[in-house]
């Protein structure tokens, strides 16, 4: 575990090259990650419509239920920056042992509880016939796979805590390629290895999940170091870490479904744009996230060495490039809505895309906000705060959601998105007060 002297830290000699060569592997490593659900989806899309719809049905509900255990990987994160800035070695061993065990049990566990449970869930999101019997056995398949997501989660925090910004992305481009490869023996069949078709696909995706797991795990132990024990007190912090984000992740998860129900609901035109927007809207975040990331070891590290007036930098320009970022963005959505559109959206659906799509765009900017200063808050271990900020602006944003006033020429899908801005806003705003003036007891006050 390498040490900075207080005085030493690259940050503070060159802040924006330092935060800018952090944040680009983090943003090449979030891109990397998806990909392989996307190479899945072009070998399975071969196989015919059926098959490529019970990946979609398997993916959808994985995808979700994996994310309920994010708090793994950010709750390590924070606790493992603030052991580097404390440069205390011995309880960044103590904690990393504690999220691994917890992931392990965690993995475990969910895998067993929810082997019953998958074909109900593939039956409510619409599975039937031969495509509930394909999307079934591909996520029983990919349950196996379950303790190693979880590993990897934590492990990628540790390492992001330490500032080895790089090291994910190797994981994850090694992981990618391997599915690749697989995808190709076990989807079709090669030499000796019969043709599996979906079911080759999960294979491929859980071998290729346990070999980025065990080589993450080997390189935290190597940099870290695995105790022998693990404190309760340890454990017991990121599961509280875990309840909080848990809250937090339900009621974003809550607001979502009810915005794509209700766009849905709205017509099938509505619909397609809201998912096309939606996706866009996914993508864009990817770009946040990695600035958020960032931000969270820096002020972790900080708070750790008790130099809050750092990390109060660290925030200020996390934010000042967030939302540059996000104009930037902004920016391009006006230029290339056209060529959007024409790819991602029916020819029926575009008159009701266009108006929507306008004001997804204006919100890039706070949006930019609401996730720079997530990862400021994470960095402090601010998680309780976050919770409750998530719940009064997902609340707000849901009221206004379903109250869409009369005679406003705005269609629903720009309805949907304005509530989505008011959710966004409030978000930015309850997390920018934390820091300044910094209201209650905000970790960032200058006299904390």
């Amino acid at each position: 575990m390498s040490i900075h002297a207080p005085d030493q830290h690259p940050y503070l000699r060159a802040p924006r090259r330092t935060l800018l060569a952090m944040t680009l592997p983090v943003l090449v490593s979030l891109i990397a990650e998806p990909l392989t659900g996307l190479a899945d989806t072009a070998f399975v899309a071969r196989l015919g419509t059926e098959h490529l719809a019970a990946l979609g049905v398997g993916t959808m509900v994985l995808t979700s239920a994996f994310w309920v255990f994010s708090f793994l990987g950010v709750g390590t994160q924070t606790e493992l920056a603030n052991c580097l800035g404390a440069q205390d070695r011995h309880r960044a061993s103590m904690v990393l042992t504690a999220s691994l065990v917890l992931a392990l049990g965690l993995g475990i566990l969910s895998a067993l509880l929810a082997w019953a449970f998958v074909e109900p869930a593939a039956r409510a999101m619409g599975g039937e016939g031969e495509m509930l019997a394909m999307a079934v056995d591909y996520m029983r398949h990919r349950l196996i796979g379950a303790p190693a997501v979880l590993l990897t989660l934590s492990c990628f925090g540790a390492l992001r805590g330490l500032q080895m910004m790089r090291a994910p992305l190797f994981i994850a481009a090694g992981l990618n390629a391997l599915n690749i490869l697989l995808d190709w023996m076990l989807i079709f069949g090669f030499g000796p290895f019969p043709a599996l078709g979906i079911s080759g696909a999960a294979i491929a995706t859980t071998i290729s999940q346990w070999f980025g797991a065990l080589w993450a795990v080997l390189l935290v132990h190597r940099h870290i170091g695995i105790a022998r024990q693990v404190r309760p007190a340890d454990l017991r912090k990121l599961i509280v870490i875990g309840g909080d984000l848990f809250v937090r992740t339900a009621m974003v998860l809550t607001f979502l479904l009810l915005a794509t129900r209700v766009a849905t609901s709205a017509g099938a035109q509505s619909g397609a744009a809201h998912q096309a927007i939606r996706q866009f809207f996914f993508f864009t975040a990817l770009f946040l996230d990695a600035f958020a990331i960032t931000g969270q070891s820096l002020i972790g590290y900080f708070m750790g060495r008790g130099t809050t007036l750092h990390a109060r930098h660290v925030a200020a320009t996390v934010c000042l490039w967030s939302t540059g970022t996000g104009l930037l963005m902004a920016a391009g959505m006006l230029l290339f809505q056209r060529p959007i559109a024409w790819l991602l959206v029916p020819a029926e659906a575009s008159s009701t895309f266009a108006q929507a799509w306008l004001i997804a765009a204006a919100l890039q900017p706070v949006n930019a906000l609401s996730f720079a200063t997530d990862g400021i808050h994470w960095g402090t271990g601010d998680f309780r705060y976050l919770r409750n900020s998530m719940i009064i602006s997902a609340l707000c944003g849901m009221a206004v959601l379903f109250m869409p006033p009369a005679h406003s020429g705005l269609s629903a899908l720009s309805w949907i998105w304005i509530a989505t801005g008011v959710w966004t806003a409030l978000r930015a705003t309850l997390g920018i007060v934390r820091i300044w003036p910094g209201v209650g007891s905000a970790p960032l006050r200058p006299d904390a």
